[in-house]
């Protein structure tokens, strides 16, 4: 289109026309927006893991027969089962971040499932078994109670247990209410993307 002068401006361009634009559907914004936080909360559960990865390193390298003696010196309490049944968890990331590249509705739901069983689960059983450690620490009236407590490195390790806890729910509700939001996007555009 040729142009009349420096500062012209086609007749209907002139602004008033922005009510008849287009516009970007809603579900569209949304799914973008929470694919985008999605990604930070798995990015801070990879954080997560490489945090117990480091608590449980004593232990494989134990069962490898590896000895490596700054590790053994810092007297780290046998690991118990949930922590890494909650290892697993990690591995439903890549479901997550498969589903969030193709906007898979199914696979995104298979992430949240696994994400209650290998997540949630292991987390909740592990608040119950620290809750009497923790609570005791919390509320002693006098020296002898804290006999009952286990310690590392001076801290109460329930309590160090209880922060990594309260870090994990967090990142695991984050992401739940992400990956609803998503599957809630996804289900809204008309068709139908189950597979």
């Amino acid at each position: 289109m040729a142009s009349k002068g420096l500062h012209y401006t086609p007749q209907g361009t002139d602004g008033l026309d922005h009510a008849f634009r287009q516009r970007v559907a809603t579900h569209y914004q949304l799914s973008a927006l929470n694919k985008s936080r999605l990604k930070y909360c798995i990015f801070f559960h990879y954080l997560l893991f490489f945090a117990m990865l480091a608590k449980l390193s004593a232990d494989i390298l134990d069962k490898l027969d590896i000895f490596i003696l700054e590790i053994e010196e810092l007297s780290i309490p046998q690991p118990l089962w949930w922590e890494y049944i909650w290892c697993i968890s990690l591995l439903l990331s890549f479901l997550g971040l498969d589903a969030i590249k193709k906007n898979k509705v199914t696979p995104m739901r298979n992430y949240m499932v696994g994400l209650v069983l290998f997540g949630f689960l292991p987390i909740l059983y592990a608040t119950i078994y620290y809750f009497s450690d923790v609570w005791t620490y919390l509320t002693y009236d006098e020296e002898e109670e804290l006999e009952e407590v286990e310690f590392w490195r001076g801290y109460p390790y329930g309590l160090l247990w209880y922060t990594f806890i309260l870090l994990a729910l967090q990142v695991h509700l984050f992401s739940m209410h992400f990956a609803w939001n998503l599957v809630s996007a996804w289900k809204s555009k008309g068709t139908k993307k189950s597979d």
